[in-house]
């Protein structure tokens, strides 16, 4: 009775050993008797014991391997230190395993041998100005090579690239003079900018003040107008007044019909007026003579009275 009871327990745990759970993103390559017998995907599958085995589990997440620098010489003669990093994934188990010894020995050997091969086509400048290029090409190669391995290369990046020491210093002095080149350019174009904006101020300004002087004397030159023409309708209008009252004058004197000694004697008055003692030579008519004369005489009767 015990030796049944082991012998079960013994086949159970043999049971239990030989079931296999597969989880998301895995595959198993399975055995059988040494030979390829089927790939498990995800599941529970039950293999059987001591005939059937798992030869590989496979992960067919995409993976990324970074290779150490590894030394190319360019085509004109310059080597350098380039390490890459690449992108793959497993899309076939069976042949991932049975394709190749080593796979990832295999990838980095691969990449080498193409790295070195796409930048001994390339000089110094054009290498490391065309990375893209290097990618595209590497990632191309790599792919069709490792196709037969069950790999698919998604994407290949070069990481660093790394000159010699005197090439990288020679680098940095011509970065620092293309530096300082585009330095004193962009100084001249601010000063150019700068005294052409300096130039564009002056002119309107000498403009502004042009139109000032110019408003200015229009105005000055209006007002000048403006009191002349003033001044001469205000001795137009004293003309008009003392003709208009000389008219007046006129006027009442025909009015009051004076007899001949007045408007003698207002013409006497007028030549007095005329004279207003600034005439050097005075020549009095007859008749003002007379008046005069007459004139002298009432005086004098008024004297002896």
């Amino acid at each position: 009775m015990i030796y049944i009871i082991a012998v079960v327990i013994i086949l159970l745990i043999l049971v239990i050993r030989n079931i296999k759970i597969v989880s998301q993103s895995n595959a198993y390559v399975l055995e059988r008797l040494g030979a390829y017998k089927t790939t498990w995907g995800v599941g529970i599958h039950f293999k059987v014991p001591f005939i059937e085995k798992v030869a590989k589990v496979v992960t067919l997440k995409e993976q990324v391997v970074d290779f150490p620098p590894q030394p190319v010489i360019t085509k004109d003669n310059v080597t350098m230190q380039i390490d890459t990093v690449v992108y793959f994934q497993i899309t076939d188990p069976k042949l991932y395993t049975y394709g190749v010894e080593l796979p990832m020995s295999a990838i980095e050997n691969l990449t080498a041998t193409t790295l070195r091969n796409i930048i001994g086509d390339m000089e110094l400048d054009e290498s490391l100005t065309s990375r893209d290029i290097i990618n595209t090409k590497m990632r191309s190669i790599l792919d069709e090579a490792t196709d037969p391995w069950g790999i698919k290369v998604n994407r290949v990046e070069l990481k660093n690239i790394i000159p010699p020491a005197g090439i990288r210093e020679a680098m940095e002095k011509q970065m620092k003079a293309e530096r300082e080149r585009r330095e004193a350019i962009l100084r001249a174009e601010g000063e150019k900018k700068s005294a052409v904006l300096v130039a564009e101020g002056e002119k309107e300004s000498t403009i502004l003040r042009a139109e000032a002087e110019k408003a200015s004397a229009i105005l000055k030159a209006e007002a000048e107008k403006e009191a002349a023409i003033r001044i001469a309708e205000g001795e137009a209008e004293a003309i008009r007044k003392v003709q208009e009252a000389t008219a007046d004058g006129i006027k009442m004197l025909n009015a009051a019909a004076p007899g001949e000694e007045v408007l003698k004697i207002k013409s006497l008055e007028a030549f007095e007026k005329a004279a207003d003692g600034k005439a050097t030579k005075i020549i009095i008519p007859s008749e003002i003579q007379g008046i005069a004369g007459l004139a002298a005489g009432l005086k004098e009767v008024i004297t002896e009275k």
